[in-house]
């Protein structure tokens, strides 16, 4: 199996837009992205890719006092065995080989697997089951 980045997060500004540049030989695949409000990206999380946080198979999620320790595949933590990350963010703008996008967790460096159009009709489940621990909004 081999792995092919498409692009890479270039940067965020103050506002919480990032740059995603795609590499020239996926700009093509851009075409038709711009009629969608979001996307959902997958990167890599080049910061966590070490073997040490590769073998955590077990996390409190979002490291908060009184969440339950729970298995990896359980949590978004983002220590696991393949440090993907996956994240719907607003497309604010598609200009070129630039994605302007608001709301990506990626640090600045992270290099991009894919990117997916968002489908409500099949993203989407309002009525999906989750633990209380899971409900909590971010601070």
């Amino acid at each position: 199996m081999k792995l092919r980045f498409i692009g890479v997060v270039d940067k965020a500004d103050e506002r919480g837009i990032s740059k995603i540049r795609i590499f020239d030989d996926f700009r093509e695949g851009l075409e038709g992205l711009d009629t969608f409000s979001h996307i959902i990206i997958l990167y890599w999380l080049h910061l966590q890719a070490t073997d040490e946080r590769r073998r955590v198979l077990k996390v409190i999620p979002m490291g908060r006092a009184g969440n339950p320790k729970v298995g990896v595949f359980a949590s978004r933590s983002p220590s696991r065995p393949n440090s993907i990350g996956l994240c719907v963010a607003e497309l604010v703008k598609l200009e070129g080989d630039v994605l302007s996008v608001k709301g990506l967790d990626a640090f600045e460096g992270s290099q991009i697997i894919d990117i997916k159009p968002y489908l409500p009709r099949i993203d989407a489940f309002p009525e999906a089951a989750v633990p209380q621990w899971a409900r909590a909004r971010h601070p």
